[in-house]
């Protein structure tokens, strides 16, 4: 028996998603489980990675000097702050699971002329994508009514890529929960787990082609990700502790998928069961 154990460099998941191109090139055909860890404020060995979709929105109308002659104008600027307030009235409508949030990019040039041109770009999430096509068209519609307000004409235009849910596996999180706790980590609990979101990631979509393992582990620090803090944490010498230790776990637990018998099978049976639930949800029957 041949084993294969490939290293893949996935540059690019916070902006393009990068391991989707992967997915796309066949780097992941053929492959039994893939791995991969993200550093956090805690040790989990699954964290529900949500559906995401990226959306910039232009808004084009037409320029006219603000105090000689406003009617002139068509704001662009009027039309970009209406549907931000839109998105604000939303949210009450919103179930607890979804996000949206975004900035305004460009708003206009000068004080003392009818901006003609604004863009905007939001991030939408969603525990599935089912919920994340059902929030893009109530989003979508808050651009478009912004647009038929002020008169503006609009362009939405969604991102590349759609960033799947990650799908849990759990016998490779049960393999991995007991490595980790022999090399000394301490997991949160199943509740923090079940009533926490995280943020979104392209492996997500690696796990709707292949069984994959996603934990996050902690690295000596209690700073948030993605601030000048946990940059600084993330870099220290410290960290580099937790970060080996993480390997190790992973290793630990690809030695037991491929030596431990009928695992790799339960391991697959997750994968297929899963995947499963979630396609019924996006295509029902």
């Amino acid at each position: 028996v041949v084993l294969q154990i490939a290293v893949l460099g996935t540059p690019a998941e916070e902006q393009g998603g990068g391991k989707i191109d992967l997915i796309n090139a066949g780097a992941f055909d053929g492959l039994d489980v893939v791995f991969m860890a993200h550093p956090s404020q805690e040790n989990a060995a699954y964290l529900p990675d949500v559906a995401e979709h990226d959306v910039t929105v232009k808004y084009y109308g037409k320029a006219s000097h603000a105090a000689a002659y406003p009617w002139e104008g068509v704001n662009a600027l009027d039309a970009a702050v209406l549907a931000y307030n839109n998105l604000s009235v939303l949210r009450q409508q919103m179930k607890p699971t979804w996000r949206v949030h975004g900035v305004i990019k460009n708003g206009g040039v000068k004080p003392n002329i009818i901006p003609s041109y604004t863009e905007l770009e939001f991030y939408l999430r969603a525990p599935s994508m089912k919920d994340l096509s059902v929030l893009t068209e109530k989003v979508e519609n808050c651009f478009k009514s912004a647009a038929l307000a002020t008169g503006c004409k609009v362009e939405i235009k969604g991102g590349e890529n759609d960033y799947y849910n990650v799908l849990p596996n759990k016998s490779l999180q049960k393999v991995y929960k007991e490595n980790g706790k022999e090399l000394g980590m301490e997991f949160i609990s199943e509740d923090c787990i079940l009533n926490g979101l995280s943020g979104s990631t392209d492996f997500g979509n690696v796990t709707f082609v292949v069984p994959g393992l996603h934990p996050y582990f902690y690295i000596g620090s209690d700073a948030l990700n993605h601030t000048e803090q946990y940059t600084e944490a993330a870099g220290s010498q410290n960290a580099q502790f937790y970060a080996l230790r993480t390997a190790k776990a992973l290793a630990m637990t690809a030695l037991d998928v491929i030596f431990k018998p009928g695992l790799l099978e339960e391991v697959r049976e997750d994968f297929r069961q899963v995947k499963l639930k979630e396609e019924g949800q996006i295509n029902p029957v």
